[in-house]
């Protein structure tokens, strides 16, 4: 449960990487194959945002057609990259997640600002008249796009895709800080839902470290969610991606066998 905690307070915190967190902390601190933690991690990565999605659904804040769509892509993408995850032996898949690790930090410290993207790169724009998203083609196949990439990631490494889904929301999107990290808590969930179902057809689900890991993630998401309206998001945002990095570094030394398993 203390793990798990630590997760929901990233999720709360950032509106992503609960996955990119979980698996090292499953691997490290239980020692779980990466096969079998990335399930686990999803599991409660997909709970733990499901309960801030909601929270978001409730405030009016989730941008819930963007979600369905980038949500959706991912479902059907998700069960392909279980299969590879399944396929593929544990060392390669611990430096595929180091190397997606660092590139996820390296995009979060390179945003000019909080908000992401320059207004000249905004695809999807919101309307003055209705704060609605305003769809266009170009919109929709980003967006598309990014559930790609998130499902896939999410099968074959056992994250949520969150720190995909984020960046992309501020590079295509001009959603204020909020309503992007609740978008991304509400596309996490669908595409859990789908890598979990899928993985679980591989093989069984360790119940004994998914149930205490999920609700510790739970309970720590709702109560970050209180202390994260009062703290400064693009500071938080270089703090996780410092994180991520020595995450990645621990990852890819276990990989290349500089630390035993």
């Amino acid at each position: 449960m203390a793990l798990g905690a630590v997760i929901g307070l990233v999720m709360a915190l950032t509106g992503a990487g609960g996955g990119v967190m979980a698996i090292p902390l499953l691997v490290f601190g239980i020692g779980l194959p990466l096969q079998q933690a990335s399930p686990v991690g999803l599991l409660a990565v997909g709970l733990a945002a499901g309960v801030g999605a909601a929270i978001g659904l409730r405030q009016g804040i989730v941008r819930y057609r963007a979600a369905a769509l980038i949500g959706a892509v991912g479902m059907v993408v998700a069960p392909l990259g279980v299969s590879l995850a399944q396929w593929l032996p544990n060392r390669p898949l611990l430096g595929a997640f180091a190397l997606v690790l660092t590139y996820a930090a390296w995009r979060m410290l390179k945003a000019p600002s909080a908000t992401g993207a320059l207004p000249t790169a905004v695809l999807c724009r919101v309307s003055t008249i209705d704060q609605r998203l305003v769809w266009t083609r170009p919109c929709a196949r980003a967006l598309a796009g990014t559930g790609v990439i998130a499902g896939l990631l999410s099968g074959l490494l056992g994250v949520g895709g969150g720190f995909v889904i984020v960046p992309a929301l501020n590079r295509h999107t001009n959603l204020d800080i909020r309503s992007t990290q609740v978008t991304s808590l509400a596309v996490i969930a669908l595409v859990s839902l789908s890598g979990v179902s899928a993985a679980a057809l591989h093989q069984p689900l360790r119940w004994d470290v998914a149930l205490p890991f999920a609700a510790g993630a739970v309970l720590s998401l709702l109560a970050g969610q209180q202390i994260a309206r009062k703290l400064n998001a693009r500071h938080l945002q270089q703090a996780f991606a410092c994180l991520c990095l020595l995450v990645a570094l621990l990852m890819l030394a276990r990989a290349v066998g500089w630390i035993a398993n």
